[in-house]
């Protein structure tokens, strides 16, 4: 790949919208292009929804990977860790629906698609072990930071979040601050 240049690896629907939910010329304008492209590329209304959906797997799967060094699979279908993930998805849930986001998938399905994935290993879990920087604070701080702002407790979640932090110190992958 080079600059100006995307390769495309994996997926074929791309969900664009504008934060507000308004349709505008650019988004239907970047719709056309990558229709023309080949891709599956619908403009939502509320893409904030979509975001929250795909946040909530983010926050659980990525940083319990990347502890335990599992597989969506294999983190989906421990019975242990299972409730680790349930804890952290209702947490994550009643933060985002305290922002307004609406989740029309139900929680044990969104599991099941985790675990119908495979032996894949998340992000965060890529990055740890190829020394790059991991996505801490954009997957898990950010959500913890928000339910403090809007009252949510979020212990399970506060709970990983200093499990996984210091995870990447150690790996000096996370700052020490």
């Amino acid at each position: 790949v080079e600059p100006v240049v995307c390769q495309h690896i994996e997926g074929y629907t791309y969900s664009l919208g504008e934060p507000m939910g308004e349709c505008t010329e650019r988004v239907m304008a970047l719709s056309k292009a990558l229709i023309a492209g080949g891709l599956r590329a619908p403009v939502r209304t509320a893409i904030r929804d979509e975001i929250w959906v795909k946040l909530w797997g983010n926050l659980c799967f990525n940083p319990i990977s990347a502890l335990t060094h599992a597989t969506l699979e294999q983190i989906g279908t421990d019975p242990g860790v299972r409730e680790v993930v349930v804890k952290l998805m209702q947490e994550g849930q009643a933060v985002g629906e305290a922002l307004g986001a609406r989740f029309k998938v139900p929680l044990e399905k969104r599991i099941a698609g985790a675990v119908a994935v495979g032996a894949h290993k998340t992000s965060m879990l890529q990055d740890l072990e190829r020394g790059r920087p991991m996505e801490i604070d954009a997957l898990v701080t950010a959500v913890a930071e928000l339910g403090d702002i809007v009252g949510v407790d979020t212990p399970m979640l506060d709970a990983v979040l200093a499990l996984v932090q210091l995870r990447g110190k150690v790996a000096g992958l996370y700052p020490t601050r």
